[in-house]
Order: structure tokens, then C-alpha cells, then sequence
């Protein structure tokens, strides 16, 4: 059979492959926080049809002769660079200017996330849209345990007839409340996670990530320490996928699936003549 076939049939998938990347990033083109991804190819083995040869004394060396096997999909790269701002007014929308990510806790697992869009539930907590809790710090304590971010979670240690009458969510990342009896207090502190591999995280659905084994163990701390970013209230980190870029890959797909499947008609072609060769 034609090694032509198969090969034709890789580049089939390969470019399929890319389209279907190509088409989540446009889908996700006005998603909060969402990081694009890219579509790295590579060919498959080659069959060796001739050995190299050391050159003598008497003879020159010669290269070996090869012939390609396809097309495979060597990688979905995401692209972590940040997304443009927009301005929302809400004072739980949070977006992080440079480096880092959002822990939300779920369960026994953390996942990581650059989409913002927070809220308070019923209880208190600062929650993502898919009910995960924002994680942070206690006052005083950055650095140290993870917990819930909890608006309520001074009650009970106010004096008596206290209440609270506004709060804020500073560049620092502290949740500041300001009380009745005219005093300023800390709540909490919103943590920001960071990675040495930050591409090696695993998508998880819901705008989030996951640590994975090449990403490296997530590097807890605060906003603006370290390399980690500021944070801005009131603002919300957009997708990052330029539509003109992913426009062009529509293209460079199809043209790739459709010169594919050329190769496979012209090889079905070739066979065809084969098998009328006796006629």
C-alpha cells in the first residue's frame, strides 16, 4: 500500500486537530481570563530506505535515504500572555496586573485560575461563577495556612453594637473594612499563586488550571511579592485571543486539510491505474 495514504491521512488529523484548537480559541474569544492555546506540529518517524555510509580512501561518504511517515501533533501550547482590561466598577471583580493566578479551593483540590469575576454568597465567602471559594490568608498571617476569604469573618470578635459599614479590596490584595465606630480593619488577604512552568498546567474546564507534573508545585503568596502582580478591583482581565491571528490559522488549516486530502486522492488514483494495468 501507498505510504502516501497514511501520510495523508496524518495530516488529515494533524490540521483537524488545529482547527479544533483554532475554533475554541475564537469560541472563547470574549471569555474572562481564558489563555489561548496554539498547535505545534512535528513529523512522525522516518523509514530509513538507505543507511549513510562512512567515506573511505578511495570513496566518499553517502547520506542516508528517507521518507517521511507524516504529520503528528507534537503540542497545544497555551498562551499565558495577559488579556486586555475592562473596567467593571464591581468591587469584587479582580484582575491581576503581571504574573500569578487566583486560588479557588475545591474540595481537596486547589485549582488556579486569571478570570476574576468573584462574588459574595450568602455566607460570606468570595466565590468564582462555578461556586469554587476564593482562597487567602487571615490578617497577619501572609504566607502562612490557606483559607476561605470570608466577609463575615471578623463577627464576633467586634466590640459590642459594631458593624460593618463598607470594605475594599486594595492593590496589595487586602480585604480593608471599614466599621462603625469609624475604625479601619483587615479581613483577609487574597492570595496569588505562581509556577516556574506555568504553560505545563492542565485545563480543567471553568477557566481554570490545574498543577500538573511539569508545571511544578504552585508557588503560594501575595500580591506584589516577588514576581508576582498587582492586583486591580473593579477590573476584569478579558481573553487574550487576537480573532486576526486565529482568522489566518482558520485558513492555513483547511488549506492543509484540503492538500491532505488531495494526497489521497491522488494516491487512490495511482492504485486505480495499478489494479487497470492488466486491462
Amino acid at each position: 500500500m501507498l505510504r502516501s495514504l497514511f501520510s495523508g491521512i496524518s495530516g488529515l488529523r494533524a490540521n483537524q486537530t488545529m482547527l479544533d484548537v483554532t475554533g475554541n480559541n475564537i469560541a472563547n474569544a470574549n471569555t474572562v481570563g481564558f489563555k489561548a492555546n496554539t498547535t505545534v506540529f512535528q513529523d512522525t518517524l522516518s523509514q530509513v530506505m538507505r543507511g549513510a555510509t562512512a567515506g573511505d580512501a578511495a570513496t566518499g561518504g553517502t547520506n542516508p535515504v528517507q521518507v517521511g511517515l507524516g504529520v503528528q501533533v507534537a503540542a497545544t501550547r497555551g498562551n499565558f500572555n495577559q488579556g486586555s482590561a475592562q473596567a467593571t466598577g464591581g468591587t469584587t471583580d479582580l484582575m491581576i496586573q503581571g504574573d500569578g493566578m487566583f486560588v479557588l479551593g475545591s474540595g481537596d483540590e486547589r485549582v488556579y485560575t486569571r478570570a476574576g469575576a468573584f462574588s459574595w454568597d450568602t455566607q460570606g465567602n468570595l466565590v468564582a461563577p462555578s461556586g469554587k471559594k476564593v482562597q487567602g490568608y487571615a490578617p497577619g498571617d501572609a504566607g502562612g495556612t490557606l483559607i476561605d476569604v470570608n466577609l463575615k469573618a471578623l463577627e464576633g470578635t467586634l466590640p459590642a453594637g459594631v458593624e460593618m459599614t463598607s470594605y475594599s479590596i486594595g492593590s496589595d490584595g487586602i480585604v480593608r473594612g471599614t466599621f462603625s465606630d469609624d475604625v479601619q480593619r483587615e479581613i483577609a488577604t487574597v492570595a496569588v499563586a505562581n509556577f516556574t512552568n506555568v504553560a505545563g498546567l492542565e485545563r480543567v474546564g471553568e477557566t481554570a488550571f490545574r498543577a500538573s507534573a511539569n508545571s511544578g508545585a504552585a508557588e503560594l503568596g501575595v500580591a506584589g511579592q516577588g514576581s508576582r502582580g498587582d492586583l486591580m478591583a473593579g477590573t476584569l482581565e478579558m481573553s487574550n485571543v487576537d480573532l486576526s491571528a486565529e482568522f489566518t490559522n482558520l485558513i492555513l488549516a483547511q488549506r492543509g486539510f484540503q492538500a491532505s486530502s488531495r494526497v489521497i486522492t491522488t494516491s487512490d488514483q495511482v492504485l486505480e491505474e495499478l489494479v487497470n494495468i492488466k486491462r
